[in-house]
């Protein structure tokens, strides 16, 4: 599917792609599930790569709330820079890499809610007009919203697959 330019399609495709993650993850086997992955990732486990996703829904919700009182927002966090982006994962992966799945799925589901509330609480042109707010710059709501949501878990399944059909050396 294209990338959602309606608030319709943004929930829908947000909750297709959530739950094509998580079925792709819960039909493999519990070892498959908690297999390393091979060298040459950041996020070295199932686990790492989804508490990666509700960090993000957490940076998200966090620009918004600073965001929506008038005030810039810190992107991508505070102390970072997009070029400095790969540290800021790195930070992201020190944080949980000793949690297990089911706390990773756990905090998951409740940031997507929590998303997907603040989703639909706006209507399309809140969500999709072009410089509507000052802290989004140039952009839309919409846009930043798709990228942490079905573009990222996008990201994420093709990471996962890539990682299962790839053996550890």
């Amino acid at each position: 599917m294209a990338r959602p330019t309606t608030k319709e399609e943004l929930l829908n495709l947000s909750l297709e792609n959530y739950n094509k993650l998580l079925d792709y993850i819960n039909a493999l086997s519990e070892d498959e599930q908690k297999r390393e992955f091979p060298e040459g990732t950041l996020n070295r486990t199932i686990s790492d790569v989804i508490f990666h996703l509700h960090e993000w829904h957490l940076l998200m919700l966090n620009w918004y709330e600073i965001g929506m009182k008038g005030e810039r927002p810190p992107m991508p966090a505070a102390g970072y820079t997009w070029k400095t982006l790969p540290d800021f994962n790195r930070k992201i992966w020190e944080k949980y890499k000793d949690e297990t799945l089911e706390d990773a799925k756990s905090n998951f589901d409740k940031s997507f809610k929590q998303v997907q509330n603040l989703i639909s609480s706006h209507s399309n042109d809140e969500l999709f007009e072009k410089k509507r707010y000052k802290w989004t710059g140039t952009t839309s709501l919409g846009a930043y919203l798709v990228s942490c949501t079905s573009s990222h878990y996008d990201w994420a399944l093709k990471l996962i697959k890539k990682a299962q059909r790839r053996k550890v050396k």
